[in-house]
Order: C-alpha cells, then structure tokens, then sequence
C-alpha cells in the first residue's frame, strides 16, 4: 500500500505544480478577467497540501492500521477532486454555482484527516 499511496501523492503532486503554473501562466489573463487569481490560488494550494498527505500517508503506512489509512488516502483523493477542481473549474469560466460543491470537498479533507487521527490512534 506505501508504495501505491507515494506513487499517487507523488503524480498528485506534479500535477499540483503543472496546474499551478498553468494558472500563473496560460490562464492569467483569463484568471484575471474573472477576478479569480485568489480563487485558483487557494485551490493549488489545497492540492498541494493534500498531495503532500498522501505522501504522508505512504510514509506511515507501517505504522497506521490500513483501513484507516485506505479511507483517510480516499477522502484526500476526492478532497482534492471536489474541493480543487471545484475552485479551477470556478475559477476559469466563472460559473459562481460551483462554489456550493466545493465545501464537500473540505469536508473530504477534514474526514482524511480525522481518519488517519483514529488509524494512528489504533
């Protein structure tokens, strides 16, 4: 399990950067004319901090029990879908409902993190 949760934390992670630097770069302007720079931003962010957990994740493999473990790595994975992609898709055509879906995304990130607090618990 430690070397499939790295493996995706890790392509999480380049994507994370690829789309960040997306964002700076081929959608300014667009990120601009929608006043959503921020808005990108703070989906980046998410998904890099989240990437990172689930490199976390395969670190502590050993020590966590692995259902707990296999949950926390499935609520950071559709965090990260929901929550961030809910903000880039947000962000880049300016459809203002979408920012209604994004709090089951952070309810995804809350629900990793609880997950692995009990798992480490156990």
């Amino acid at each position: 399990m430690s070397k499939n949760l790295i493996t995706t934390g890790a392509i999480i992670m380049a994507l994370a950067v690829g789309i960040g630097a997306f964002g700076a770069h081929g959608l300014k302007a667009t990120l601009e004319s929608f006043g959503r720079v921020a808005t990108f931003e703070t989906g980046v962010k998410y998904h890099f901090y989240h990437g990172l957990g689930l490199l976390l994740l395969g670190a502590l493999s050993d020590k966590v029990e692995a259902s707990w473990l296999k949950w926390s790595a499935i609520f950071m994975v559709l965090g990260i879908l929901i929550f961030s992609g809910s903000l880039y898709i947000l962000s880049v055509t300016g459809i203002t409902w979408l920012g209604a879906i994004t709090p089951i995304g952070g309810v995804g990130f809350i629900a990793a993190w609880i997950a692995l607090a009990i798992g480490v618990k156990k």
